[in-house]
Formats: C-alpha cells, structure tokens, sequence
C-alpha cells in the first residue's frame, strides 16, 4: 500500500475518477467527474493538477481528453482492478443500471433478519441511488446469491449504499431472510 496522504478532496475526486474509468473506453473528462460527485468543474481540475503532480492521475488533451488513474492511483486507494472481474449487476427499481458492478457486500445483523443491513460498495456512478430505491444485487459469482431490499443511505464519497436486506436468497435454497 502506498504511503501518499489524499485530502478528503482529493480522496474523493480520485475515487470518482477510478469508478467512473472502469466502465469508460476513452478518458473520463472534469465535467463527468464534477456531475457524479456535485462538485464545480473547476473545484476537480485543481484537484487533478495536484493529482497529476504526485503521480496519480494522467491527463489526455484533445476534445475526447479527459483524466486517466495510474496504477498507484488503485494503490492509494487500495483498490484493485476490475479488469477481467467477474460481474454482480445490480437493479434499480427492477431495472438493470448499467455501468455499475458490485466489488463488496457485507452482511450485519444476519441473525435477525428484521435488522439484517448490507454495505455494497460499488463501482460505477452511485449518484443513481437514492434512499428509498428498491435494488436487487445478483447473483454473486460461486454463492450466486441474490439479494434485495431498499436503499437507506447512499455514501457518495466511497460509492457505498447502505441496503435494509428485505430477502436473500441462493440457488435451491429459497428465501433467507
């Protein structure tokens, strides 16, 4: 793990830029990256010049320029790759939201469904969650879990949503919760 210290600012430009760049074919441009986050345009150039500085980011010029996370950008962060990953889709009011893949879930409470909540972090844009939106996530590579409930909170900064789990399921074993 690298020793680079972010600011909170740049922390959160930079985990903008590497979840919108694992879905994008070409450099994700300011603008992109100052809608997903609500930011000012000019707030995340000033972040990637110093971004740029310290080895994190790479800019491409040209009308379908745009910034580009180096490898010791997924180093700082300590996230890896999604390159060749398998795929967790995940649903948005029974709709399949395109570009976003889940990396993590984790469970708490499973011993009481009626409290049971799961923390997805995703990569891809969260600012298409809102609280109260009905996801399904699934299946999960190997398990082939399947789970559903409705967003509690979504936390942009770390592209996590808080999930309050209304069922769960895998193949042959119905529901668990």
């Amino acid at each position: 793990m690298s020793t680079i210290q972010l600011t909170s600012s740049q922390k959160r430009v930079l985990t903008a830029l590497v979840n919108l760049a694992e879905n994008a074919d070409r450099p994700v441009s300011g603008r992109t990256i100052a809608e997903s986050i609500d930011r000012n345009p000019g707030t995340v150039r000033n972040r990637m010049q110093s971004l740029r500085d310290i080895g994190l980011v790479e800019g491409v010029a040209g009308p379908q320029g745009g910034y580009v996370p180096t490898d010791a950008a997924y180093e700082t962060l300590g996230v890896e790759r999604m390159d060749d990953a398998a795929s967790t889709p995940v649903e948005r009011e029974g709709d399949p939201v395109e570009g976003v893949n889940v990396e993590e879930i984790d469970l708490s409470s499973v011993t009481n469904p009626e409290l049971c909540r799961a923390e997805l972090v995703i990569r891809g844009p969260v600012g298409s969650f809102d609280a109260g939106d009905r996801v399904t996530v699934g299946p999960t590579p190997g398990a082939g879990l399947r789970l559903s409930g409705v967003v509690d909170a979504t936390h942009v900064d770390g592209n996590t949503l808080l999930v309050r789990v209304e069922g769960m399921e895998t193949p042959g074993r119905g529901s668990a919760a």
